[in-house]
């Protein structure tokens, strides 16, 4: 933890985002207390409900932040079997219920086989993308009809970890671009039920992994700390 900064220059600094915080406020916490006009973005939005790994680059190391954008990711979470939302997370209201009595371990177990590979993946409504220059999940929430194109993703391993019915908890690796939601929300389709994703971490971008990224108030802690001397 003695490491010094030099955030003008640059710094790849990597933050275990907490629950219910945006990528931008997590940015935005880091942005006040670094150097004023320095800058600094993430590579990789993660939302508010998810937990995790978000890279922040700041200086001349923004030029790389598509690169890392790009790389592949592995997440860890939990899919609840028997009612769907609007968002495919809890970020909205339970929007229909249905029934898991005929779903077999077996049945989960070869589900997720059956996503492994490279497939067509429709985005939620409720997301970040932008249609007709708006946010997706802004016009969602106005009530106003979202048409988002599919998109081509690979997934590379879905591992189910545990069964305690109706939570079925998983680890995933992925293309750059995969919704874990959509995942999630398709999972109760395929199994002639519904779902939705109720719980979800971020645990590696490429090779770097959350178990090396700081604590947020920590780091924030750390800087103050530095600027302070």
């Amino acid at each position: 933890m003695s490491k010094k900064f030099d955030f003008k220059e640059g710094e790849v600094l990597l933050i275990d985002k907490p629950l219910n915080w945006s990528s931008f406020q997590a940015v935005k916490k880091i942005k006040y207390r670094i150097p004023k006009k320095t800058k600094i973005g993430h590579a990789g939005t993660l939302d508010p409900l998810a937990t995790g790994l978000l890279i922040i680059c700041t200086g001349k190391k923004t030029k790389t932040i598509e690169q890392y954008q790009g790389q592949a990711k592995e997440y860890t979470g939990t899919i609840t079997l028997g009612h769907s939302t609007p968002s495919y997370d809890l970020e909205s209201e339970f929007d229909h219920e249905y029934s898991i009595t005929h779903i077999t371990k077996e049945d989960i177990k070869g589900c997720a086989k059956s996503f492994l590979g490279e497939q067509e993946q429709l985005p939620p409504i409720f997301s970040a993308l932008k249609v007709n220059g708006e946010r997706a999940y802004k016009k969602a929430r106005n009530g106003e009809l979202v048409e988002i194109k599919p998109r081509i993703i690979t997934i590379t391993a879905f591992e189910i970890t545990s069964i305690n019915m109706p939570d079925v908890h998983f680890r995933i690796a992925c293309s750059k671009g995969t919704y874990i939601r959509s995942i999630a929300h398709d999972f109760g389709k395929k199994l002639n039920s519904g779902s939705h994703l109720s719980s979800l971490r971020r645990t590696k971008i490429g090779d770097f992994h959350v178990d090396d990224a700081y604590n947020l108030d920590s780091f924030v802690s750390l800087i103050s700390e530095e600027k302070s001397e």
